[in-house]
């Protein structure tokens, strides 16, 4: 099912782009890979301040991040289109081979882009990750971080997680690197993301673990060891 929501996410966004011509739609992809970028990389500090606001409701809580991380993205596009559409408000005259294939090549990476953001959106989504004795069952069905989710071809999210990455190695110093905390140790030396990770486990906690029938808990009695979720406050 997953598939075909990024599938029609993707269909979307590059025929909705794809109309505003290839000059419309390189701005649009400007305006959503920085409003991506802006988002990602202050949408935890925002979670926090809105955690604050709470006043120990866990549900709120559990809330904080997807709300932060979607209402920065949106809020990005907009005061983007809005300042583009300002400074540039014509078009430019092109062939009209250029024309078609600017406007739809812009158009798909718009889309993919956009695809790749709400996807890695849905990690920090308030919804439950249920261990069961068939396995780990995700609240969409075909969703799981551990796999390509489009089609088991490509992994937009990943991808997206690694190009935020990327990015902040330059203009930010060490150690504030966007999920990448800095390691030292022995041989390997680098940087170590855990975002797919610390979600999954925060979806996990947020879910009582359901065994077989008949099975009982414990290591040795043949079912799935029910774990203590942590504080719904918890963050990772």
């Amino acid at each position: 099912m997953i598939d075909i929501l990024l599938l029609a996410v993707l269909a979307i966004v590059t025929w909705t782009v794809a109309g505003e011509g290839p000059w419309g739609a390189a701005l649009a992809l400007f305006c959503v890979v920085f409003a991506g970028l802006f988002a990602m990389n202050y949408f935890e500090p925002v979670a926090v301040w809105l955690e604050s606001l709470s006043r120990g409701s866990p549900g709120w809580a559990r809330r904080t991040d997807f709300i932060a991380l979607m209402g920065l993205f949106a809020l990005a596009v907009f005061v983007l289109r809005l300042a583009t559409d300002r400074l540039a408000p014509t078009y430019m005259q092109v062939d009209t081979f250029v024309y078609e294939v600017g406007r739809w090549t812009l158009g798909l990476a718009t889309g993919y882009v956009t695809m790749a953001f709400l996807l890695t959106a849905l990690h920090t989504a308030p919804f439950p990750r249920t261990v069961t004795a068939a396995g780990v069952q995700e609240f969409i069905p075909g969703f799981k971080p551990e796999r390509k989710n489009f089609f088991g071809a490509t992994a937009p999210d990943r991808q997206w997680l690694g190009f935020v990455q990327y990015v902040s190695y330059g203009p930010m110093p060490r150690g504030r690197v966007f999920d990448g905390p800095y390691f030292a140790a022995g041989e390997f030396e680098g940087y170590w993301p855990s975002f797919p990770i610390r979600y999954a486990t925060r979806r996990e906690s947020a879910a009582p673990v359901v065994l077989a029938p008949g099975a009982t808990p414990g290591p040795g009695g043949g079912g799935l060891q029910p774990q203590q979720a942590p504080s719904d406050a918890t963050r990772f």
